[in-house]
């Protein structure tokens, strides 16, 4: 197709590697771009609903320091996503931060 180059010029190849401790981002031509651990802290409500407030590094650093209505948790369990609301709210953030 004729716009193939185009469309390949405007788009980025990233590669992650979502781990239990951290998450990497590899973007072609420019190496990992981002190292951060795979943390996240929200806020949960009593409906269900959880609020993101910190992710990486802010977040790890909240580990164990957290009011009770304010949970840092890992998304990731023995490799495995254990909470995909949170570890997609997790890739969004590092895509967006990549």
């Amino acid at each position: 197709m004729i716009l193939n180059p185009i469309f390949g010029w405007l788009s980025n190849d990233l590669a992650i590697d979502l781990g239990t401790a951290n998450t990497l981002v590899y973007v072609r031509g420019n190496g990992i771009v981002l190292d951060e651990p795979s943390v996240v802290a929200v806020r949960r409500n009593g409906k269900g609903g959880n609020k993101v407030l910190a992710v990486g590094q802010e977040a790890k650093m909240m580990l164990g320091r957290t009011p009770g209505h304010i949970e840092a948790i890992r998304p990731m369990k023995d490799g495995v996503i254990a909470d995909f609301e949170v570890a997609e709210a997790m890739l969004r953030y590092f895509i967006k931060k990549a």
